[in-house]
C-alpha cells in the first residue's frame, strides 16, 4: 500500500470559515440533512450474532426545555448562579461546555509562549489533575473551579504575573509601509539611475534584460521561500537570520547571521559611495572639487554616513517618515525620466547622444558591446546587488505588525513593481541614447563626409572618433544620462540621493537589528554585549555604531565597482541558506511545517539554492571561495560549542525519521512542538490479526511518526519466549510485505496488563519514544472475565499515568479476524497436503499396483480434497467461505475498510476537551494522506447558547492560527440538557445487570454485597456521576444526529478518574458513547501542545 500527500488535500480557502450554528433557533436540531437517511451502524460479530446485534434508531433530543426558553424569554442566569449538577432548571444548558468540570475546553492561551507578546500563557489543568481522584482535604476558593474549567488558569494563580513587554509606545508598521516600501526604496538603489544605462550599454538591450530576468529569478525563488517561512507561524526580529535559524537550527543560521549582517553592513558603504559619486560629479561639473575625486568621495560619503546614523539613532518612526519622503522623491523622478524620453532632444543632447526614441538605435544597442575586461557574468555581478533589497522589510520582521501577512505580500509585489521599472528604464534608455558621444555640436555630418554606418551617422552626427579615443557622453561613457535624458536634469539628481540615501538608510536599519537578533540568541558568547536593546522599540545603538565602523571602513575603498561583487557574494549565500531552508523543512515533512502561504515548491527553493551557489562563483570565484570558508569556519565553530538553544528546526525533524546511525546523536537534542508527530504503540497482538486498526494507526504516522505493534504472550515463560521469538522475523516480514513503514515488538508477561506496562515504560529508541496508545474497543467487555476488564481499563489508567495520550477505536464490526485467519491456515494445510499426496502419487504411480494408488486415494478423501481447495490470494477479502460457521464475510470487508480510497465525505471533529491538540491533529494529518485527501474537516466543540457567535469567531480564528483549514464549525449549545428518555432508557438496561442496589438494602446486607460483589455498581457512584452518564448519552444523541454520515468520527475520550469510577462504569460510558456509529477515534493527548503557531 503506497500513500502519497497530495499537496492540497484540504479544502480551499474560501470554505475555510463557514461556520454553522447547531440549535441556535427552534428545532435546528431536528434534522441535519434534508437527504437521504444515513446509513444505519450495526452490531455484528463472528459468533451469536443473533443474540448480539442490537438495533436503536435515536431521534432528536428533547427540545423542552429549549422550547420553554425561547417561548417565555427568560433571561439567563450567569454562569455563578448555577449549581454544579444543576440539570433541570431551564437554563442550566446555557452554562459554558466544561464548566462542572476540571476538562477546559480549547483556547488559544494553551498554545502561547512564556512570555508572549500578543496575549499571555495560560496552563490547562494537567492529566494528573483530572485523571487522578480529588484530595477530600483541598479547599477551593469561590469561582476558582469557574476559572480553572475555562482555562483561565489554576487554583492559587491568582496573584502570578505574566511578564509581557509593555508595548506602549512602541511603533510597529504594515505591509505598505513596513515592507513594500522600504524593499522597493533598497531595490531602486545606486544602479538605477547611475549604473543603469552602463550595463545596457556593455550587454546590450537582449542581455541586459536577461541580467535583470536572471536577477529576478534569483530574487523571486528567493522570495517565495522567504515568504513559506515567514508564515510558518510568528516572525520576531532579525529578518533573515531568524528565518534561516529558525529552520536549520543555529548552526546554520549562526554562521549565516554574521555574514548577512555584515553584508547589510558593507551595502551602506555602497549606497552611500553610490552617492558620494553623484556629488563629486556636480562639483566636476561646477569646478569646484574639494581635493580630488577619490578623496572626495570618501569625504563626503564618511559625513552622509553620520547623518544617517543620526536618523537611524533618533528611532524607527523618524527613519520611516524619512523613508516615505524618499520614496515619493524617487517615484517624481522616475517618472521625470519617463516624460523626459518623448520631449524632443535639443542639439547639445544631440551632441551628447540622445535622439529619442529611434528604431535604428534600438537595434544597434540591442545586441552587446562589451568593452575590454567586461563580459556578461562581470557585468551581471556589477547589477545583482540592485536585487538584494528584498530583504529589507523581513530585515525588521521585529517591528512588523503582522509579519506573516506583510513579509510575502510586500515583498513579492516589490519584486514585481522593480522589475517592471528596471526594464522599462533599460529598455527606453537604450532606446533613446547612442553608445558613445562627443558630447561636440560640431560633429554633425555634412555632405561630403563618409558615413560609418552607425546609428548616430544616420541621425546626422559622426561620433567615430570615439572608437580611437575615449569619449564623456554616451550609455559606456557617461553615468549621468538619465539627468541628461530627463525632463528636468535635478529631479534626476534627487532621484539618485532619493535612492541611495533610503537604500543605504534601510541598510544601516537592517544591519543592527539582525545582528542584535543574533547576539540575543547568544550562539556566539563574545557578541553578547551588542544584544542590549534602548527605549521603547529595543534599538540596537551598540549596533548602530559598530555598523557605522564597518561602514566607514568601505567607504575609504571609494569604488563602487569593487564593492559590489562583495556584496553579491554574501547576499547570495543568505539567499541560498534561505531557499535550503525553505527546502529543507519541506523535506523533512514535519507536521509543524504549515506554511499559510502556498505558492511555493520544495524542488524549486532547491533549484534557487544551487542558483544562488552558481551564481556566487560565476561572479567571483576567489569571493565565493572566501565566503564559503567563513561560512563553514562558523558553521563548525557553533556545532563545537552547541549553543543552549531549541527552535524546533526541519534539522531535528529529518534526524528523527533517519537510519539508526544518526539515533545517538538525536538524543542531545530537545523536542520540540513543532516538530511533534504521533508515535504510536498499537496493541494489535500478531499485526495481521487487527488489520484494520493497524491501517487507520499507519494512516497518521506513515512518513511522519513512529507505529510499534505490540503483542503480549501470557502464560508460562519459557513456552511464551519460544512463541515469541519464533514468529518475531515472520510478523516484521509481513509488515515489510504489506508496505506498512511500521516495527514489530513483543514481550511475555504473567498478565497481559504487565506486558503492555512493559511496552509503554520501554519501547523505541532514544527520541523515537511512543507518545500515543492505540487500543481497539473491547466489543466483547459484557462477557469477558472480570479480569480481562479490569486489565483493559488498567492499561488506560496505565498509559494516562504515564503521560502517554490514548487512542481507541471502534468498528462496528470488530478488529479481530483471528477467526478467518485460522480457516485460512486450515485452507493452506489441506492445499499443502493435497499437494503433497499428489507428487507422493506421482512418485509411486509406477512402483505402487492399483491397489496402492487407491487406498492413498482413501487417504486424500478423508482429508476432504477431492476437490482442489481454493487458491490463497494475498488480499484476505477473497478468501471463499467453506462453511457459513466458519467465515464471517461482514468482518473480513470491514478488516479492509481503511484501505480503500475514502469518497468525498467527512471526518466530524468532536474537540470537547483541550488536550494539547492531539485531538485536531490526527485529523489533520489524515487529511494530507492520498485515501483521505477528499474529506473535509468538520470540527465541533461545545459552547453556550449565547455566546455562539463570539464561540466561532474564537474558534475560527485559533484554527487558522494552526494554518489548520476546515469546512464547517459546529457550535454545540445544547451539550448539558439531559438526554430524552429512550436514551436514557437503554443507558440503564444496559447499566441494570452490573449495579449492586444497596440503597435498597439495610446495611449489613449492602456491606456485605460490597464485600461479595466489589467490582459492581454503587448507587453511590452512580449517582455521584450522575451528571456526567447523562453527558455520554446526551453526546450519542448529538452523534447520531450530527455525525451518522461521517467517513470517521474523532471524538474527545473521557477519562474515568482513578478511585472514582469503577470500571464497568466506564466501559458502560464508552459504550453508550460510541454505540451505533460510524467508525470513531476516541482521542485524549496528554495534555502537553501538540500544535504551535509559532515559527
Amino acid at each position: 500500500m503506497s500513500v502519497n500527500i497530495p499537496s492540497n488535500s484540504v479544502p480551499s480557502s474560501g470554505s475555510r470559515f463557514q461556520v454553522h450554528v447547531i440549535n441556535e433557533g427552534h428545532g435546528s436540531g431536528a434534522a441535519v440533512s434534508d437527504s437521504a437517511d444515513p446509513p444505519h451502524y450495526e452490531e455484528t460479530s463472528f459468533g451469536d450474532e443473533a443474540q448480539n446485534r442490537l438495533r436503536i434508531s435515536f431521534r432528536p433530543g428533547n427540545q423542552e426545555c429549549y422550547d420553554n426558553f425561547l417561548q417565555t424569554g427568560e433571561t439567563a442566569k450567569t454562569d455563578t448562579t448555577f449549581h454544579a449538577y444543576d440539570s433541570h432548571t431551564n437554563t442550566y444548558y446555557l452554562q459554558t461546555f466544561g464548566h462542572n468540570t476540571m476538562d477546559a475546553v480549547p483556547k488559544i492561551e494553551y498554545y502561547r509562549n512564556t512570555g508572549s507578546v500578543s496575549g499571555p500563557k495560560v496552563n490547562r489543568p494537567s492529566l494528573l489533575e483530572i485523571h487522578e481522584q480529588l484530595a477530600k482535604n483541598v479547599t477551593v476558593a469561590p469561582g476558582s473551579a469557574d476559572r480553572v474549567a475555562n482555562g483561565d488558569g489554576m487554583p492559587g494563580d491568582e496573584q502570578a504575573e505574566n511578564k509581557e513587554e509593555d508595548t506602549a509606545g512602541v511603533v510597529k508598521f504594515g505591509w505598505v509601509k513596513g515592507v513594500l516600501v522600504r524593499c522597493m526604496l533598497n531595490i531602486w538603489g545606486v544602479m538605477l539611475f547611475i549604473r543603469l544605462s552602463w550595463i545596457v550599454g556593455e550587454a546590450g538591450i537582449g542581455l541586459g534584460v536577461l541580467i535583470i530576468l536572471l536577477s529576478t529569478m534569483v530574487t523571486s525563488i528567493t522570495g517565495l521561500s522567504t515568504s513559506a517561512i515567514a508564515t510558518n507561524g510568528f516572525v520576531r526580529g532579525g529578518g533573515a537570520y531568524y528565518l534561516i535559524s529558525r529552520s536549520l537550527g543555529p548552526e546554520f543560521g549562526g554562521s549565516i547571521g554574521l555574514i548577512f549582517a555584515f553584508a547589510n553592513a558593507v551595502a551602506v558603504a555602497m549606497y552611500v559611495v553610490g552617492f558620494a559619486e553623484t556629488v563629486v560629479d556636480l562639483l566636476k561639473e561646477s569646478d569646484s572639487m574639494m581635493v580630488d575625486p577619490t578623496n572626495d568621495i570618501r569625504i563626503i560619503g564618511s559625513i552622509t554616513v553620520v547623518i544617517l546614523l543620526g536618523i537611524s539613532v533618533a528611532g524607527m518612526e523618524w527613519e520611516a517618515k524619512a523613508q516615505v519622503i524618499l520614496l515619493v522623491i524617487l517615484l517624481i523622478a522616475i517618472a521625470n525620466f519617463f516624460i523626459g524620453t518623448v520631449i524632443p532632444s535639443n542639439n547639445e543632447k544631440k551632441s551628447r547622444g540622445f535622439f529619442n526614441y529611434q528604431a535604428s538605435i534600438f537595434a544597434e544597442n540591442f545586441g552587446p558591446s562589451f568593452t575590454k575586461g567586461e563580459g556578461f557574468f562581470s557585468v551581471f555581478a556589477i547589477f545583482f546587488p540592485a536585487a538584494t533589497g528584498i530583504l529589507a522589510g523581513a530585515n525588521i520582521s521585529g517591528d512588523l505588525e503582522d509579519p506573516q501577512d506583510a513579509i510575502p505580500r510586500g515583498t513579492m509585489l516589490a519584486i514585481f513593481i522593480t522589475t517592471v521599472a528596471y526594464i522599462g528604464v533599460a529598455i527606453c534608455v537604450a532606446a533613446c541614447v547612442v553608445r558613445d558621444a562627443t558630447g561636440s555640436m560640431n560633429d554633425t555630418i555634412v555632405s561630403g563626409m563618409n558615413c560609418n554606418g552607425s546609428a548616430a551617422c544616420g541621425l546626422g552626427y559622426d561620433f567615430s572618433r570615439c572608437q580611437h579615443e575615449e569619449c564623456q557622453y554616451g550609455l559606456m561613457n557617461n553615468f549621468q544620462v538619465m539627468s541628461m535624458v530627463s525632463g528636468f536634469g535635478p529631479l534626476i539628481t534627487a532621484g539618485i540621493f532619493s535612492a541611495t540615501l533610503s537604500s543605504a538608510l534601510a541598510s544601516l536599519v537592517s544591519a543592527p537589528k539582525v545582528f542584535q537578533a543574533l547576539c540575543k540568541d547568544n550562539i556566539f558568547k563574545g557578541l553578547q554585549f551588542f544584544a542590549k536593546g534602548y527605549g521603547k522599540n529595543n534599538e540596537p545603538l551598540r549596533g548602530y555604531f559598530l555598523t557605522f565602523v564597518i561602514a566607514m571602513a568601505f567607504i575609504l575603498i571609494a569604488e563602487l565597482n569593487v564593492i559590489a561583487p562583495i556584496i553579491s557574494n554574501f547576499f547570495l549565500a543568505s539567499y541560498a541558506l534561505i531557499n535550503f531552508s525553505c527546502f529543507h523543512a519541506s523535506y523533512a515533512k514535519s507536521p509543524g511545517w504549515r506554511p499559510a502561504y502556498g505558492i511555493y515548491n520544495m524542488w524549486v527553493s532547491l533549484f534557487g539554492a544551487i542558483l544562488c551557489c552558481a551564481v556566487m562563483f560565476v561572479i567571483n570565484w576567489w569571493a565565493a571561495v572566501i565566503t564559503y570558508v567563513i561560512e563553514l569556519f562558523l558553521y563548525i565553530y557553533v556545532t563545537y560549542k552547541k549553543p543552549d538553544v531549541n527552535w524546533g528546526s526541519s534539522t531535528q525533524a529529518l534526524s528523527y525519521v533517519s537510519a539508526l546511525d544518526n539515533a545517538l546523536e538525536l538524543t542531545t537534542v530537545e523536542d520540540h512542538v513543532k516538530n511533534f508527530r504521533p508515535q504510536c504503540i498499537v496493541l494489535t497482538g500478531g499485526p495481521m490479526t487487527r488489520p484494520a486498526l493497524l491501517d487507520i494507526t499507519h494512516a497518521f504516522t506513515k512518513n511522519s511518526g513512529l507505529c510499534i505493534c505490540c503483542e503480549v504472550f501470557v502464560g508460562p515463560r519459557k513456552l511464551c519466549v519460544k512463541e515469541m521469538n519464533s514468529g518475531m522475523a515472520k510478523k516484521q516480514a509481513w509488515l515489510i510485505k504489506n508496505k506498512i513503514k511500521a516495527f514489530y515488538a513483543a514481550v511475555a508477561a504473567d498478565c497481559f496488563r504487565d506486558g503492555v506496562r512493559s511496552l509503554l515504560q520501554a519501547s523505541g529508541l532514544g527520541r523515537m519514544k511512543p507518545n500515543t496508545l492505540v487500543i481497539g474497543y473491547k466489543k466483547n467487555w459484557r462477557k469477558t472475565p472480570l479480569s480481562e476488564l479490569e486489565n483493559y481499563v488498567g492499561i488506560l489508567h496505565d498509559a494516562f499515568d504515564f503521560e502517554i495520550g490514548v487512542v481507541i477505536v471502534r468498528i462496528s464490526q470488530g478488529f479481530d479476524i483471528s477467526p478467518v485467519l485460522q480457516v485460512q491456515d486450515e485452507l493452506e494445510k489441506l492445499e499443502q497436503e493435497r499437494l503433497a499426496l499428489e507428487a507422493a502419487i506421482k512418485d509411486n504411480e509406477c512402483e505402487e499396483g492399483k491397489g496402492g494408488i487407491r487406498g492413498l486415494l482413501k487417504k486424500a478423501g478423508k482429508l476432504n480434497i477431492s476437490k482442489p481447495a481454493p487458491k490463497k490470494d494475498g488480499n484476505i477479502s477473497t478468501i471463499q467461505s467453506m462453511h457459513v460457521g466458519e467465515f464471517n464475510q461482514k468482518l473480513v470487508e470491514a478488516s479492509a475498510q481503511f484501505k480503500k480510497k475514502q469518497g468525498k465525505g467527512t471526518i466530524d471533529v468532536w474537540w470537547l476537551f483541550d488536550d494539547g491538540g492531539l485531538t485536531l491533529l490526527i485529523p489533520y494529518i489524515l487529511t494530507l494522506r492520498k485515501k483521505w485527501k477528499d474529506c473535509k474537516l468538520r470540527i465541533y466543540v461545545g459552547g453556550k447558547i449565547n455566546r455562539i457567535e463570539e464561540e466561532k469567531i474564537s474558534m475560527a480564528s485559533l484554527l487558522s492560527k494552526f494554518r489548520i483549514k476546515f469546512a464547517d464549525i459546529h457550535i454545540i449549545g445544547d451539550i448539558n440538557i439531559k438526554p430524552n428518555k429512550e436514551s436514557w432508557k437503554v443507558f440503564e438496561e444496559m447499566i441494570e445487570p452490573y449495579r449492586l442496589h444497596e440503597s435498597h438494602k439495610d446495611l449489613t446486607t449492602a456491606e456485605k454485597l460490597k464485600r461479595e460483589s466489589p467490582w459492581k455498581i454503587t448507587d453511590t457512584e452512580l449517582e455521584a456521576v450522575k451528571e456526567k452518564s447523562y453527558r455520554q448519552v446526551r453526546l450519542n444523541e448529538l452523534l447520531q444526529e450530527h455525525s451518522r454520515a461521517a467517513n470517521l468520527i474523532v471524538l474527545s475520550l473521557p477519562v474515568a478518574r482513578k478511585g472514582s469510577i469503577s470500571d464497568l462504569l466506564y466501559m458502560v460510558w464508552l459504550e453508550i458513547l460510541t454505540k451505533n456509529l460510524p467508525p470513531v477515534l476516541l482521542v485524549r493527548g496528554n495534555h502537553k501542545n501538540v500544535l504551535t503557531f509559532y515559527s
